[in-house]
Parts: C-alpha cells; structure tokens; sequence
C-alpha cells in the first residue's frame, strides 16, 4: 500500500510539473506548432481600445475585437483598429519574442459636435503653460476660463477678471497660472486670476515689469528642478541649452521640445524596457523640429515640423496640432495623425479643454463679420 501512495504521489508531482511547465511556455507566449511537434517563441500583442469594442485586423486580416490578447510569432505586422463612426487607428508594431506589446487606441469621432461656451466674442485666447486656465477678451474685458478637469460641483465658465476696453492688450500667464500680466500702450497690470478687480482699482506696475518677469522665470526654474530629476544629464543639458521651448506631459512621463539647435541623443541613457517602443525614432535632433522624449523608455520621436502651436492633451499619450482649417491630434510617437476637425476656425486658437473627449477652438464659422467665440469640440 506504502509503494501504491509513493507512486501515485510520485506520478501527481509529475504531472504536476510537466503541466505547469507547458503552463509558463504558454504565459510566455509560446505556442505548440503541430507541424514541428515544438514549441514556437511567440510573443503577445495586447490590444485595447476607447471606445471599447474596436475591430482589430492585423495584416489586413480581421483578428479579434479589443481587448483581447494575441498571440503573433516575431515580426512587424500592420495593425487597424476600426469601429463605426471614428476614425482608423493605424500603426506598425515589431513583436518580439516572449515580450508583451501593450497598445491602446483612442478613437476620434468622424463627425465631430461643436457647443458654443462664449457667446460675447473672444478675441486672442492664450493657454497657461499647465494648460489649467484659457484668458481672452472682449467687448467688456478680460475673461479667465479654466480648461482643466474641476472637482464636482464646481463649473467651468467663464469668469470676468477685470473690466473696461482691453481688446488691443497682450496678456501673458504666471507659470503656476494664478496671475496675469497685461500690458497696454500706456499701462501693465498685475491681476489675480481668480478675482475680479475693478479697472478703477488697477495698479499700473510698468516699472515693476522687469522684477515681475524675473520671479516668475525664478519659481519656474526651481518647479523644473524636480522634474530634471526625472531625466537622464544628457537629455538635461539638451534641453537647457538647445531648445527655444519644452513642456512636460501632465503626467511627467515624457517631454515635448522644440530645438534651437542641432544636437545628437546617444544611445541608451537608460536600460532598455520589456516591452518598449518599436516605432522608428530619431535621435539626430535638427534646429527648428519638435520631438517627444519618453523618460521610462529612453526614445526619442520627432512629431513634427517647423511648427509651434502643439499641445498635450490630457492623456498624456497624445497631441494636437492646429493647422489652417484643419485639426490633427497624433500619438506622443508621431504616428496615427488623425484630422478631427475639418473646417472654419480661427488658426492657430485649438486647445485641450477639460479631458481628452473635447477640444476648445475659437470660430466665427467663416463669417468675416461675424464675432467669433470659443466653441467646445467633442471629439470621442
């Protein structure tokens, strides 16, 4: 009886073992090949979407529906995802083997709906450089909206700041976006972003420009301290000597900048990450071009031209990039650029606005006499 346990304990273990064995080929993405009679070295492709539900066809096959996980032999494969009533995501992925390749599409809306959120005018919207605030004006003064997601309970409209004819001022944002300095031909103030100061109360602080300006260029250089920390020297002394502007994503994971200069990113500043980026990058950096730098994964993309007006949007993932009478929003790599506003707006005034569902343009809907106004866009 003793040797009938031992044997029966001994087969359990084994069978035990054996399966557990083929359990871990399999989580690794290995897959039997009946002709062979071997295990191939496959690797996983993880495919999601927003919306959920997407078609996903690989090779121009359709293979499945997000989410779903896939099972691919090493290779590049070119890969959709479709669903009805949004634009096609597109791009080209290496898969490699035992390595997981995890992908989310955002889906944009062919058919975009626009609701208007001024209605008095708005003329020369800028953004805060943390993207919380928009400021414009018109006819009546100077408005601050805030763009950013707020706690419930709280709105998102317009709120006046000060009054009187501002519409030929400039107006520029602190770096935290708690004040604003406008300047007229004869007079600058200082105002606060969130109260509203009577244009008798407002104090003309032209001599003081000068101190204002540098204190702002002293906190925003201790807030970028923390976020230097972040990135490998290299990429530091890039970005402080060689670049005319750069903002972080909201998450911090990645830096957007436009250089002043040529430079070149060495290789591998950081190990290489299971699982990274496959997209061709470029890490000979010409003046005037803007790129992405992905901190965690040390890759450096070019997104695009000689063009300033780009922006994160909320997702950090993303960007959009105004251009005459079109909208693209692209991913942080430059590819899959998608047009998610075909039409008449006033170039360059498109933002993020609140999440990665909208976006906020200024529009007079092609009219030359008509007053624009800062029209919400609904793009998912």
């Amino acid at each position: 009886m003793t040797k009938v346990r031992l044997i029966v304990l001994s087969m359990t273990i084994l069978v035990v073992s054996v399966f557990g064995y083929f359990v871990s080929f399999i989580a690794r993405g290995y897959r039997f090949d009946i002709k062979t009679f071997k295990f191939s070295p496959n690797g996983i492709l993880v495919a999601k979407s927003e919306p959920d539900g997407a078609s996903i066809y690989i090779n121009g096959e359709l293979s499945g529906a997000t989410n779903s996980n896939i099972s691919l032999p090493p290779g590049s494969y070119d890969v959709e995802m479709t669903q009805s009533g949004y634009t096609t995501w597109k791009k080209r992925l290496t898969i490699e083997k035992e390595e997981v390749v995890q992908v989310t599409a955002q889906l944009f809306k062919i058919a975009p709906s626009l609701s208007p959120i001024t209605f008095d005018g708005a003329n020369n919207p800028i953004i805060a450089s943390d993207y919380s605030k928009i400021a414009y004006t018109n006819k009546d003064g100077l408005w601050i909206m805030q763009v950013s997601i707020l706690p419930i309970g709280f709105r998102n409209d317009p709120k006046q700041i000060t009054d009187g004819d501002l519409e030929l001022a400039t107006y520029e944002f602190s770096p935290n976006g708690r004040e604003i300095l406008v300047e007229t031909q004869q007079e600058t103030y200082l105002l606060d972003t969130s109260n509203f100061t009577p244009q008798a109360q407002r104090v003309n602080v032209a001599g003081q420009k000068k101190q204002i300006l540098a204190s702002w260029q002293e906190k925003l250089a201790k807030q970028r301290v923390s976020q230097f920390k972040l990135l490998p020297p290299e990429m530091v002394e890039i970005l402080q000597r060689r670049t005319s502007s750069f903002t972080f994503s909201p998450d911090e994971t990645m830096v957007m900048y436009t250089a002043s200069s040529s430079a070149n990113l060495a290789d591998n500043l950081i190990k290489q990450l299971p699982g990274s980026s496959t997209q061709e990058q470029e890490r000979n950096i010409k003046e005037g071009l803007t790129y992405v730098y992905d901190i965690k994964e040390d890759r450096n993309f070019q997104v695009n031209g000689e063009h300033t007006n780009i922006y994160w949007l909320p997702t950090s993932r993303h960007i959009i990039t105004p251009e005459n009478d079109q909208i693209y929003i692209m991913d942080y790599d430059g590819t899959n650029k998608q047009t998610v506003f075909t039409g008449g707006y006033i170039f360059p005034y498109a933002y993020p606005f609140v999440t990665a569902s909208e976006l906020l343009i200024l529009t007079s809907f092609g009219s030359d006499t008509a007053t624009p106004n800062l029209y919400s866009l609904t793009v998912k």
